[in-house]
């Protein structure tokens, strides 16, 4: 039989089929989280954050120039629906590489070892077509579906390289794997995990395996990982830098030079290298620097960034138009750095702060030393080996999270058993065990969860095992246990790849160290190196899929395993035939059905319309403060690819720490006008300013409210008598006073609709805030500095509350649909009808509500919606509910119900249900709205039905939560007990029962 035709067209078999499957379920349009930032880099080849990925800028921009904008994230899509299926038609020729060395002792084959490789093949590349993780970055544009197609790449061009070792010219295949390496960098480094594995092959291929000889080919492997992560990837670009500082200062050479003759250098000493090895015979130091070569040229497409940073893109992360900030771009600085073999603990304060080189920016004719990099110094007795409670910031909850996890008190420093116990705890079992499970045996829900019993655990859909360890699951809310992210396999996925694994390591024991290795260094390695803090913004499986594609080649090979036993105990005829069915149904076919439904994604359109409604929700020309990705990448998403509302001047509040970020402020970006602020340029170069500590002078009396915009030039200024001096003899600026205003010019704000006509009574001659924090960083400073330098002049928004109400300013706002308004007017002790503590300005609301808004497909039966498109979604529904119960306490209860009505038919609630299960019962807290807008609005009967909903669902919380031990009920379950119980039902039942139910009126 041709095998290698047979093998061929079934691989191709299988790849169309996983081709059909991505097509048929990716997003319609973009995505949230990242994807909306890199839709938007690749349509216009612009430079998404760091490290970067320009291979995939580059690749998406082809995929998408030829589509209208509408239709761009469409193409991006289909880009990674088409590399996730080509991964899997390298993952199937990668299982039956494995299968046929298990089965075929020469080149003869029977036709059942055929039927036997061929359904292997199938069985495990099937098997991962359809598992969670990997399922989903497969139908979005984001760059772990090509990420995993590069590793999957190299792991079969390696095994291609074992099977033609003897053969001239062989080694080709490494030189392609180096260039593959090299390719891969710009897409994400996930794919330099599978060297070890490459060296192994090679090790196994080339010598005689020894115990020493294996050691040291892994210890091998390991170095070359890492010499290719910092001395090709980073220490390349450092020195590129660092001469070219030296071309342009020392020697009066332009910008670049320096960088470009360090390339030239570089190319030079590889091209006389390998001539030299040539001449000299020395084969492997000739491969060696081959190797090389062809992984820079793979890396080269970072020179496009470079390129494109100095076109000055609207989107420009790092501002890369230098070799200076190359370095720094790759190597993550704008996220700090984490300890890995020795570290300080949690609770640690620094002692002092150790320079370590200059800072340079780029100025006209030269580089300018901006600033200094300092690292902190801490205590010895704060340092610990192995560090894994690290982070002592708090900002994302990380203190708040480790204390959780241990049981810590306030100010009690961790041990190094607590270090080890949150390592074994959170980092290995949480966050990479349960994402295992998830695609191997089954998933709860997808509530984002932080430990607990209810959320986001892995279930097996066997009771005596999921009850055991999670309580009774049948008193588990409706919510939860009918949602279509509750996955049972059974753990037939995860008993299969066992299988499969046992019969590698007993039949091939050297082979299956090899996707050992992958599986480790794809998975539990990452584990160990990212060393992650608790209290994630979202899960974080995607990450991890290379160890799950290992795992799924075990699965393959457990057809195998499978057909032997069977063999073993029946005379069947149709063993291997019996063996193929059973396994294709018990799990790639049960994977599909159960994971179809929650990883479809044909219809939604949710990121762009929710960036749509929030761009509409503003007026003309206006400034929007953003924070997090889902309010920000869409968005930019939006106005860079659809065009929608480019007027609209965004403003990224964690970015504004950032000096290159603040100077594209103040230029124009597509219709969005520059951003006038008060403090120049040089004021916020560098470190200068990267905090301002509040202190009484005794200068400043502390009862009196001082004028923003002179306070930022006293903290700005280079006068030492408005300055501190410190003990280590140096002077600092310091901000003087709490207590702060902004100056209203009452005819400006009513000219240009700040403020309504109707409300010039209330408008204040001053606006006054006091700053609730000691001490100002450069964001803040920045964002303080916009306000006051825009003199009210274009409309100042907010995609949330909580970024004004962090300075204080969060009595003086409106909402205007999905966003908060500045005004010099302040409601705290009005009568005007709130909701959640802010007026809704209901002109400008009912226009942009009823007329400019979409509805995220949330009007389309059968749309499957996550727990980060339901949150998105929710505040859709409140925007609504918010404005229904603002016209009917101002009397006009036709249109507060036409309002509701409208949001009733076009968010469905069989898509999205009043009473659902979440975190700190939000879900339930926001519905209640909804019930309160209809009974104010004069429908009791729809205010009754919503409110039964919800009562419903508590009550089926408060059964599960009675139901468990109390080792199982953590803290967080406890106050949604308490919140359910306590206020979510007696609230609903005295508001049901405080509305006439004939004509809707408040008894």
């Amino acid at each position: 039989m041709n095998f290698n035709k047979i093998n061929n067209i079934s691989g191709w078999i299988v790849c169309l089929m996983a081709c059909a499957v991505y097509l048929l379920t990716m997003e319609a349009t973009g995505s949230l989280w990242d994807c909306g930032e890199f839709v938007a880099a690749s349509y216009k080849l612009q430079i998404p954050h760091p490290p970067g990925a320009p291979l995939f800028v580059l690749l998406g921009r082809l995929f998408s120039m030829w589509l209208p904008p509408a239709q761009a994230a469409l193409g991006i899509n289909v880009m990674s629906a088409l590399a996730s299926g080509f991964t899997i038609l390298f993952l199937f020729w990668t299982i039956t590489y494995f299968a046929r060395k298990l089965l075929v002792k020469d080149e003869a084959m029977t036709r059942e070892q055929v039927w036997l490789i061929m359904g292997a093949g199938a069985v495990g590349a099937l098997a991962y077509t359809f598992s969670d993780s990997f399922w989903f970055s497969a139908v979005e544009g984001e760059v772990y579906a090509m990420s995993s197609l590069f590793t999957a790449m190299a792991f079969w061009a390696i095994l291609r390289w074992e099977r033609e070792a003897d053969q001239p010219h062989a080694d080709r295949w490494l030189i392609l794997i180096a260039y593959i390496i090299g390719l891969s960098i710009g897409i994400h480094l996930l794919n330099l995990l599978t060297i070890p594995a490459i060296v192994m092959v090679y090790y196994f291929r080339r010598y005689k395996p020894t115990v020493k000889g294996s050691l040291l080919a892994f210890i091998t492997g390991c170095a070359i990982t890492g010499v290719v992560q910092i001395g090709f990837i980073i220490y390349p670009a450092k020195a590129a830098g660092s001469m070219d500082v030296w071309f342009v200062n020392s020697l009066g050479m332009p910008f670049n030079s320096g960088a470009l003759f360090f390339i030239a250098l570089m190319a030079a000493a590889l091209i006389w290298g390998i001539r030299w090895a040539q001449r000299k015979g020395r084969y492997f130091i000739r491969l060696a620097l081959l190797c090389t070569t062809f992984l820079f040229i793979g890396y080269a497409t970072y020179i496009t960034t470079l390129i494109r940073s100095n076109a000055n893109p609207g989107i420009d992360m790092f501002n890369v138009d230098n070799p200076v900030t190359l370095k720094g771009y790759l190597g993550r600085e704008q996220y700090g750095d984490f300890p890995l073999l020795y570290g300080q603990v949690f609770t640690a304060k620094p002692t002092d702060y150790k320079e370590i080189g200059n800072i340079y920016s780029k100025g006209e004719k030269r580089y300018e030393i901006s600033g200094k990099r300092y690292e902190p110094v801490y205590d010895s007795k704060d340092m610990m080996l192995f560090p894994r409670v690290w982070d002592n910031s708090n900002d994302q909850g990380h203190v708040d999270a480790y204390r959780q996890w241990l049981g810590l008190a306030q100010g009690e420093p961790p041990t190094f058993k607590d270090n080890i116990k949150f390592f074994m705890g959170y980092q290995v079992n949480f966050m990479y065990l349960r994402y295992f499970m998830w695609n191997f045996v089954g998933k709860q829900n997808d509530i984002q969860g932080f430990g607990n019993v209810r959320d986001s655990n892995w279930v097996s859909g066997i009771p005596i095992i999921d009850n055991l360890l999670y309580g009774d699951q049948s008193k588990l809310p409706d919510s939860i246990r009918e949602s279509k992210a509750h996955n049972t396999l059974f753990f037939l996925p995860l008993i299969l790849g066992i299988m499969g694994f046992l019969f590698h390591y007993k039949k091939r024991r050297k082979d299956s160290l090899v996707v050992g290795l992958l599986f480790f260094f794809t998975g539990l390695a990452i584990v160990l190196y990212i060393n992650q803090p608790g209290s994630q913004p979202r899960e974080r499986d995607y990450a991890y899929v290379g160890s799950f594609y290992a795992f799924a080649i075990w699965i393959g090979l457990g057809v195998l395993a499978v057909h032997t036993w069977l063999k073993s105990r029946t005379r069947f005829a149709y063993v291997s035939q019996l063996s193929i069915i059973t396994c294709l149904l018990a799990v790639p076919a049960l994977m599909a059905f159960q994971e179809w439904d929650d990883h479809d994604r044909s219809h939604k359109v949710l990121a762009r319309d929710i960036a749509r409604d929030y761009l509409e929700s503003c007026a003309p020309n206006a400034i929007l403060f953003t924070a997090g990705d889902n309010e920000t990448y869409p968005l930019w998403y939006a106005q860079e690819v659809e065009g929608i509302r480019t007027d609209v001047r965004l403003v990224h509040t964690s970015l504004l720490g950032a000096e290159w970020y603040i100077q594209q402020q103040r230029r124009q970006l597509n219709k969005g006008l520059p951003i006038s602020m008060t403090w120049s340029m040089d004021q916020y170069t560098g470190d200068k300013h990267n905090y301002v500590m509040y202190h009484d002078a005794g200068i400043f009396p502390q009862d009196k409210f001082y004028n923003l915009e002179e306070v930022l030039r006293f903290m700005g200024s280079d006068d030492q008598r408005a300055q501190l001096l410190m003990t280590s003899g140096e002077y600092m600026n310091y901000l003087p006073s709490q207590q702060l205003f902004l100056p209203v010019n009452k005819s400006k704000v009513l000219a240009n609709g700040t403020v309504a006509a109707a409300d010039s009574a209330r408008i204040m001659s001053q606006l006054t805030f006091r700053l609730n924090k000691n001490s100002l960083f450069k964001n803040d400073i920045a964002l303080l500095d916009i306000i006051a330098a825009n003199h009210w002049d274009r409309p100042v928004y907010f995609a949330n509350p909580a970024i004004p109400a962090g300075l204080g300013m969060g009595d003086y706002l409106q909402r205007e649909g999905l966003t908060y308004r500045l005004v010099p007017i302040s409601d705290k002790d009005s009568n005007v009808a709130v909701t959640d503590g802010i007026p809704v300005r209901t002109d400008k609301a009912y226009d942009n509500m009823m007329n400019k808004f979409a509805f995220c497909s949330a009007d389309v039966k059968g749309v499957y919606f996550d727990e980060p498109n339901r949150s998105m979604l929710i505040q859709l529904r409140n925007a609504y509910a918010s404005l229904a119960i603002d016209l009917a306490a101002k009397g006009d209860k036709t249109r507060a119900l036409h309002v509701l009505d409208t949001m009733n038919r076009n968010i469905r609630e069989d898509n999205i249900p009043y009473g659902m299960t979440s975190q700190g019962n939000i879900h339930n807290m926001n519905a209640m709205q909804v019930a309160y807008a209809y009974y104010l609005a004069g429908n009791p009967e729809k205010g009754n039905e919503i409110s039964q909903k919800i009562i419903k669902d508590c009550e089926q919380q408060i059964a599960y939560y009675q139901s468990l031990s109390p080792s199982q009920l953590s803290g967080d379950m406890q106050q949604d007990y308490q919140r359910a119980a306590e206020y979510i039902i007696p609230q609903l039942q005295k508001m049901k029962a405080a509305f006439d139910h004939k004509d809707g009126k408040l008894l």
